[in-house]
């Protein structure tokens, strides 16, 4: 039975947007599979790590009738990228095996029985479905990625707090370190929702969102449906269902500096080159930059164990006082690099304390960095 026909980049496309989160490895070796489920000219990809579910439905030519199996996701991937994009490729299935064939190529892969494949139990009471436009989840999705923690034993930060109320849509993420918050404006209300995403989700929701392109075109909103341990994302023909990490997210409004006595206001890119100039010669293990704002200038400077220095200097409109402070210069970078802006505000108290990034004119953009003794 020929499963599926049609050109090598649809076929590819369909199986690249549900294989992220497909691990190479793993305990159950059916998750290495994407279950593939036909219903006439209908044919639904489906992967899973127990955790995360993502599912397509796409047309594609074939023969008559259903049909359900599952396959290796990584090597059926690898072999339609090693083939022409424009090449017909047909996927057929005869016994336990399916058979990828393009021009003179053929590949016979193993396939294990679709009854086996472990499926999310899916909430049964899912809340309301609300809207929000791709882009602009995408755009406040990158604000604030870079901050949520690896592997932190404070479970609750290995993810992105979610806070949507009236027309406000709030993103959160810290380490502990620093903390990024992004906020946008809605069109219409959005029922009153906390929850924290885990990072493989967010990470997963980043490169499967659309920019909504130049022109706008592409920018299809995104469902979304929250359940008490469980979120549901529908967008682009895909259904993404997902855990939530439970537990309780810090305070953020707490971590966020108010009434700074002095403010600068600089170039972004003139300050993120300086930045990545001095981190070259940072100790691997602190990555320390000491900033010293004073009068018409601000000075950067790095070293490290074997002595070697680097000073870089940013003539700046500030009048106040000297103040010498050092920071992870990565933390820094990691802000000045997801932000497009020409201009960035830098809030300062003291050498003691948190600084704050944001961005002149643009109110929803907020990231704390705290301190280092250097």
């Amino acid at each position: 039975m020929i499963v599926l026909k049609a050109s090598q980049d649809k076929v590819l496309s369909a199986l690249q947007a549900v294989s992220g989160i497909v691990e190479r490895r793993h305990t159950l070796p059916i998750l290495a599979n994407v279950l593939i489920r036909k219903q006439g000219s209908q044919v639904e990809l489906t992967t899973s790590d127990l955790e995360i579910q993502v599912r397509t439905t796409v047309e594609f030519d074939g023969d008559e009738g259903n049909f359900s199996s599952t396959v290796g996701a990584r090597k059926l991937i690898d072999i339609l990228r090693s083939m022409p994009s424009d090449q017909t490729v047909s996927l057929s299935s005869n016994a336990s095996k399916m058979t990828l064939q393009g021009g003179k190529s053929r590949f016979t892969l193993q396939t294990l029985p679709a009854d086996d494949f472990p499926l999310v139990q899916e909430a049964a009471d899912f809340g309301p479905a609300f809207s929000v436009p791709q882009k602009t989840l995408k755009h406040l999705i990158n604000q604030v990625h870079f901050a949520m923690a690896v592997h932190d034993i404070r479970y609750y930060l290995n993810g992105i707090l979610f806070v949507a109320e009236g027309k406000s849509l709030t993103l959160v993420a810290t380490d502990g370190h620093r903390l990024a918050l992004a906020q946008a404006e809605l069109e219409t209300d959005i029922p009153k929702q906390e929850v924290i995403l885990p990072r493989k989700t967010v990470l997963e929701l980043m490169r499967l969102l659309k920019d909504g392109g130049k022109d706008g075109s592409d920018d299809q909103p995104i469902e979304m449906r929250f359940a008490g341990n469980q979120a549901k994302f529908s967008f682009s023909g895909m259904e993404f269902v997902t855990k939530l990490v439970e537990g309780k997210f810090p305070d953020y409004n707490r971590v966020i500096p108010k009434n700074h006595k002095f403010r600068v206001t600089l170039g972004r890119a003139p300050l993120l080159s300086s930045l990545q100039r001095a981190a070259i010669l940072t100790s691997e293990k602190f990555k320390a930059v000491r900033l010293s704002f004073e009068p018409g200038l601000l000075s950067i400077a790095s070293s490290n164990a074997e002595q070697e220095e680097a000073k870089e200097e940013i003539e700046i409109d500030y009048g106040g006082d000297l103040i010498e402070t050092g920071f992870n210069v990565t933390y820094l970078m990691d802000a000045l690099q997801n932000m497009g802006q020409d201009m960035v505000s830098i809030d300062l108290n003291d050498s003691a304390s948190s600084a704050l990034i944001t961005i002149p004119e643009q109110s929803g953009f907020k990231y704390v960095v705290m301190p280092m003794r250097i």
